[in-house]
């Protein structure tokens, strides 16, 4: 059983943040530093902590930054990269995973972080968020580096179910451009429906279907709806928000990743070659800098649950320091703008008639 222990030492007005300390594969050593660099940057944060709690406070005891800025809740069991999520959800009461959760359902913090494993955390997200009204499955979030103005878009269904309807598709634009608006501060967003071309009569039925259920909501929900966009389109500046399935876009965002990662190692290995090429890598080591820090995927960790009665980011679970910090700071700023109040609206709007269809 998970022990409620102290309140959380925050001021008035700090955004409260529930961090399970336990997930990811660096351990909480990790998710702590990524907590410092946060607190140091955001002096309007303050943690609700879950693991060990004898571990946790030595970890915290480390960091200045962190000083009267954290509370712990004692969860002794952590849930593991190998667990299924049909386990957890049986079983998973006293994990640092489902009190992070709690801690949100309860409203003692805005937002749950975790790097834990995903299938357990959105099945134990649903369980004790549950979804909003109108959402059949909800849907995983992600910001992609892109040659649009805002250098982002927002793509989902990452992950959190490999298969979409129509209709489920239909709800996916919509938070997806609900995200785009309140946390892209795009008045208008352009959507896009990934297919395998670009043409109406190409890919499969539910794609053609959603298709015409998304165009003919864009005008009174206040988007643009670009059509079918391709592979290409992901990091291009054709829209701002990709809608596909889970599998699809868990599939994107993993080669995204990889590619970046294979970039990087060719870099490094082409200015090893010789002493001129070390010599240039010197000259360009700005610009080199520039370039890593646009596309980093640790700067842009954090995928979002969409269509849930509270809101939960997901971290990559290899995450770094930096990587959690990441984090940390997507999940202030969706509290700040008050974004779950905000995407409830959004799907509520939804003609009645079309949502019982």
């Amino acid at each position: 059983m998970t022990a409620k222990t102290d309140q959380t030492q925050a001021k008035p007005g700090r955004t409260i943040i529930s961090v399970d300390a336990m997930g990811g594969d660096k351990g909480p050593s990790a998710v702590i530093a990524g907590c410092a660099q946060s607190a140091q940057i955001n002096p309007d944060i303050s943690f609700i902590l879950h693991g060990p709690r004898a571990e946790l406070e030595e970890l915290v005891a480390r960091r200045a930054s962190l000083e009267g800025r954290c509370s712990f809740r004692d969860a002794a069991d952590v849930v593991t990269m190998e667990d299924k999520p049909s386990q957890v959800v049986r079983h998973g009461k006293g994990t640092s995973m489902w009190s992070a959760i709690e801690s949100v359902r309860e409203g003692e913090a805005a937002v749950a972080v975790s790097c834990g494993n995903t299938g357990a955390l959105m099945a134990l997200s649903m369980i004790r968020l549950k979804r909003l009204p109108g959402v059949n499955r909800p849907a995983i979030a992600v910001l992609y580096p892109s040659s649009n103005p805002q250098r982002f878009n927002v793509m989902l269904d990452v992950g959190a179910d490999v298969r979409a309807d129509a209709d489920d598709l239909l709800r996916f634009a919509l938070m997806g451009m609900s995200y785009a608006r309140n946390g892209l501060d795009l008045p208008r967003p352009r959507v896009g429906l990934l297919n395998v071309g670009t043409e109406e009569h190409k890919g499969r039925t539910e794609l053609k279907e959603a298709f015409d259920l998304i165009r003919d909501q864009a005008d009174p929900a206040g988007f643009e709806f670009v059509g079918f966009v391709e592979g290409g389109d992901i990091s291009g500046d054709a829209c701002d928000v990709i809608v596909t399935d889970g599998f699809t876009g868990n599939v994107a965002i993993k080669t995204g990743e990889g590619t970046a990662s294979l970039i990087g190692n060719a870099l490094r290995e082409a200015f090893k070659y010789s002493f001129l090429s070390r010599a240039a890598s010197l000259l360009a080591h700005p610009s080199l800098q520039r370039l890593k820090r646009r596309i980093d995927p640790r700067r842009v960790n954090g995928g979002v649950f969409l269509g849930l009665n509270g809101t939960v980011v997901k971290s990559h679970g290899s995450a770094d320091p930096t990587g959690v910090s990441a984090a940390i700071k997507l999940a202030a700023q969706l509290s700040d703008i008050q974004f779950t109040d905000k995407l409830a609206a959004r799907v509520a709007a939804i003609p009645a008639e079309e949502a019982a269809e």
